[in-house]
């Protein structure tokens, strides 16, 4: 069966970039907490090498509160994500970032020694909205991935649209096949 006329393919490569492995300070290094006020920052140490998530990570066990996250998606498009700090754990944000503008840090919770780190994390975003995983497979540095990729689907939110390998990401370029849902 032929294609038929007038019609275009929905399958396409998108080459989402060269993405090495974040750091839990890619974005931000150790910056203090205020005791009365949140924080505000607008200053970066980095901006995502590729869009992608962030990460959130405190500097003790009593690191709580919100880090709101503003910035822009690959399309341009103003994008903010609240993400809860849990101690000294690293904390994954879901949204693909393509640039950070700005990060609101809570007050400290018990000592003025407390402080915040934002990274770069391993989901890297979509260039297109999708309505169900529609991924047909990925490539780093050529070699097709062996795993699928974890998918994460939005149909109204070019953000929320990511693709994390099962392989490490080593700086080598990632691309994704897939077809474009309705």
């Amino acid at each position: 069966m032929g294609k038929i006329n007038g019609s275009w393919s929905r399958v396409a490569s998108f080459i989402l970039g060269a993405a090495a492995v974040g750091a839990n300070d890619d974005v931000l290094g150790d910056t203090a907490m205020a005791a009365a006020e949140t924080t505000v920052v607008t200053a970066f140490d980095g901006q995502p090498d590729v869009p992608r998530n962030v990460t959130i990570k405190g500097n003790d066990g009593n690191v709580t509160g919100d880090v709101v996250i503003e910035g822009l998606n690959l399309g341009g498009e103003t994008i903010t994500e609240t993400i809860a700090l849990n101690g000294s754990s690293a904390v994954v944000g879901n949204k693909a970032f393509a640039s950070i503008t700005q990060a609101t840090l809570p007050v400290y919770d018990t000592a003025d020694t407390e402080r915040v780190r934002i990274g770069l994390g391993a989901k890297l975003g979509l260039p297109v909205k999708l309505t169900r995983n529609s991924v047909l497979a990925a490539f780093l540095d050529g070699a097709k991935e062996g795993t699928a990729p974890t998918i994460a689907v939005s149909g109204t939110a070019l953000e929320s649209n990511t693709a994390t390998l099962n392989s490490t990401l080593d700086g080598s370029t990632v691309i994704v096949d897939l077809y474009e849902t309705l």
